[in-house]
């Protein structure tokens, strides 16, 4: 090897050293003026940082003050760019665009962090240190603001917490797999930073404050099983022939074993995030969440029937009880018509309904198929409409306008209904007769954001929350706490809507789902976005009403087996991605009364009439 080639390699292998284990100081008065997002629908990378990863992180980029950073569009749907998390009194924050493809520039002066996302998808994360190069350690900044004015100093257990959940989400080697039997490591950054208590080590605070190389349970099944089979959403598996990501995933509730893996490369399925069924039990209907797509394929083979133009990022589906009519929730959509009805086996969407507001995520139907809610994410909102006299009955704030209200439950008879508010952490309960808010459950009252003290059940960041089909609990998927908390839900009670149990989840918790346990009773099912598992929880196991004695009580592997039969090969990301979720058959008081006798003859009598209609 000639001397000027060693000279190379040996600045290469210094650069590598520094990039993955050293201080950022160097690079970020080294860096290009710069910084560009290219906004993706690839697991882990939606914020890709154009130049190449940083420190292995492709979702992080390091800049000094004045640094210009650009959003461009590589995703099949629109997203918001959105200042999540800035230093505080940091100028020209906060930065929030409306839904759209196109580019979107910022110019950022004020040393500290910024995280971006996009308000649709909130879990797509790009992060920007802005360092002041004479100062010593990545600088941090003293305090963080979250966008809904939420602000605590940066050496917080809040702040820490975000951060390590961005680490953990933006770089799928530190998603949880179960499936390799070894301990579950998070990597980090090995580089110093300023907070407002001076220059600490990055990884060594973490890893001090939650610990590393955690022992992963073993999966186990339920000593009880349930009825039907359980579909998950794993958006993240990466499959061959195409090049979006996501499976929807089968799980047999008798032996617990994957027994089918849906990836449709000729459409190349993009992000599958939400699913339901028909009235038969015989369709899958899935929403494309980074696409414009809303696809049906038959649920005992697999096979492609149809795939729908529905509108931008649609997210949830659900049928009418009473018509069997499917309502698509777009999620991207700024309109204010932005739920889609079709027709069942349609050829497209029959009508736009105007719930009043754009941008709906998780909505719900009542039993009787008369009404339907909404969360609206951007507006901090929760629409009512009624299909009877096709108006709406009320739009009413949830707990603040920034609130970004994100999924809804509602009790079997219609009376209250249950909106989850992704960034304050609370839930709305809302009286569907006087369309007036009754309740404010605050997930976090016993967390201390500072110091992390937690002196009862706690969930920050709750996604989905469905009731019970016979209206007795809650359950809800809290993603940064990695929580599921139970709400007792049963009138009249001194516990009435309060929260009673709190269980650990996976990273990224996010979908819930009841479904049918054999003999009667309810298992519900939740799903984590980084995590190949699911978990199995009983609400009420010793059969008293009371779900404060609430466990979970499985674990199921996510990945195939040889006898999964798949219509392409997994390459990457096993199991992992879990959203949304299908228990089959549907036992929703109004569906359950719906179902066929083959499904219905294999529940019980208080199953197959779980609450009096409305």
């Amino acid at each position: 090897m000639g001397k000027r080639m060693m000279i190379f390699v040996r600045l290469c292998l210094i650069l590598a050293v520094t990039l993955v284990s050293g201080s950022f100081h160097n690079l970020a008065q080294a860096s290009d003026p710069r910084v560009e997002f290219e906004l993706t629908d690839e697991p882990g990378a939606w914020f890709k940082n154009a130049d190449g990863p940083v420190a292995g992180f492709q979702s992080l980029a390091v800049a000094t003050p004045g640094t210009e950073v650009r959003f461009t569009g590589k995703s099949n749907t629109v997203h918001t760019r959105t200042s999540l998390i800035f230093p505080t009194g940091a100028a020209g924050m906060p930065f929030n665009t409306p839904p759209r493809k196109g580019g979107d520039e910022v110019t950022l002066t004020t040393p500290g962090l910024y995280v971006f996302t996009c308000s649709i998808h909130p879990y797509m994360f790009g992060a920007v240190i802005v360092d002041d190069p004479n100062t010593p350690g990545l600088d941090l900044g003293n305090s963080i603001t979250l966008i809904n004015g939420i602000t605590v100093p940066t050496s917080s257990d809040l702040a820490t917490r975000l951060l390590r959940t961005f680490f953990i989400a933006t770089h799928p080697a530190n998603w949880q797999n179960y499936a390799s039997g070894a301990p579950w490591h998070v990597t980090y950054p090995d580089v110093d930073v300023r907070v407002d208590i001076g220059v600490v080590n990055l990884p060594a605070v973490l890893n001090t404050r939650y610990g590393n190389d955690a022992s992963l349970q073993a999966p186990f099944n339920p000593t009880t099983t349930g009825v039907g089979e359980v579909w998950v959403d794993t958006q993240f598996e990466k499959t061959s022939g195409k090049s979006k990501p996501g499976t929807a995933t089968a799980i047999s509730a008798t032996t617990w074993q994957p027994t089918r893996k849906v990836a449709l490369p000729q459409i190349n399925m993009n992000n599958p995030h939400n699913m339901w069924t028909d009235r038969n039990q015989n369709l899958i209907y899935q929403t494309q969440w980074f696409d414009s797509k809303l696809t049906v394929f038959n649920r005992q083979t697999g096979a492609l029937v149809k795939n729908l133009s529905v509108g931008e990022s649609p997210a949830h589906v659900m049928t009418r009880v009473d018509t069997d009519q499917l309502h698509v929730t777009n999620n991207g959509d700024t309109r204010t018509d932005s739920v889609m009805e079709i027709a069942p086996l349609g050829n497209g969407v029959e009508r736009r309904i105007n719930i009043g507001r754009g941008n709906p995520h998780a909505h719900w139907m009542s039993a009787n198929g008369q009404q339907m809610v909404t969360p609206n994410v951007i507006t901090g909102d929760t629409t009512q409409y009624n299909f009877g006299t096709n108006r709406i009955e009320s739009i009413l704030q949830t707990s603040s306008p920034l609130s970004h209200p994100i999924a809804t439950g509602m009790m079997p008879d219609a009376s209250k209904y249950y909106v989850a508010n992704l960034l304050d952490s609370t839930m709305t309960v809302i009286d569907m007769h006087s369309n007036a808010v009754v309740k404010t459950i605050n997930l976090i009252a016993n967390y201390d954001p500072v110091s992390g003290a937690i002196t009862g059940p706690v969930g920050a960041l709750p996604i989905q929350t469905p009731v019970s089909p016979d209206g007795k609990n809650m359950v809800t998927a809290n993603t940064l706490t990695g929580t599921i908390t139970v709400v007792d839900t049963r009138p009249g009670l001194p516990t009435t809507d309060t929260v009673v149990a709190m269980l650990g989840c996976d990273p990224g918790c996010h979908g819930v789902q009841y479904g049918a346990k054999n003999g009667g009773g309810y298992y519900a099912y939740v799903s984590s976005k980084f995590s190949n598992t699911m978990l199995i929880v009983d609400p009420d196991p010793n059969n008293d009403g009371n779900p404060a004695d609430a466990s979970v009580v499985g674990r199921i592997l996510l990945t195939a087996t040889g006898s999964t039969a798949k219509d392409a090969t997994i390459t990457a990301n096993a199991g992992m991605g879990g959203q949304g979720v299908l228990p089959i058959p549907l036992v929703y008081n109004g569906w359950v009364q719906n179902l066929p006798s083959s499904w219905k003859s294999q529940l019980t009598p208080a199953q197959q009439n779980p609450a009096p209609l409305p």
